[in-house]
């Protein structure tokens, strides 16, 4: 199981990746990467089971790049995208669910609350 983490803040990022290894989801690899085209780029090289993206980034912010992934090639476009964010509004939520998010995880996050909210993804 690899996943990958967009988010523009590198403790953010360790921060969710320390997450999933205390939740015990079974990850075997965490990519990363620190907004939503670099997060393209690193999809167009790397073979990635789970995405867990922030909404607020610069370049290209989350919304955008749920879209980007969903209008992508096959091989990418199906992957399970979910937001790990703070915007938790009804409005911000339909919209990342309409583009194709597969789900959400308010920030701050327990390892519980992840395990709950991506164990489904998680094989």
């Amino acid at each position: 199981m690899r996943v990958l983490i967009v988010d523009d803040s590198s403790v953010m990022r360790k921060i969710v990746s320390r997450g999933l290894r205390q939740a015990g989801l079974k990850i075997d690899d965490v990519l990363e990467a620190e907004d939503g085209q670099k997060g393209l780029e690193v999809l167009q090289s790397n073979t990635v089971d789970l995405i867990l993206s922030d909404w607020n980034m610069p370049v290209m912010d989350g919304l955008q790049f749920v879209k980007s992934v969903r209008a992508g090639i096959p091989e990418i476009n199906k992957i399970p995208i979910v937001m790990v964010t703070t915007e938790g509004g009804e409005a911000k939520v339909a919209a990342a669910e309409a583009a194709g998010a597969n789900g959400h995880v308010k920030k701050p996050f327990t390892p519980e609350t992840l395990k709950a909210a991506l164990g489904a993804f998680i094989k």
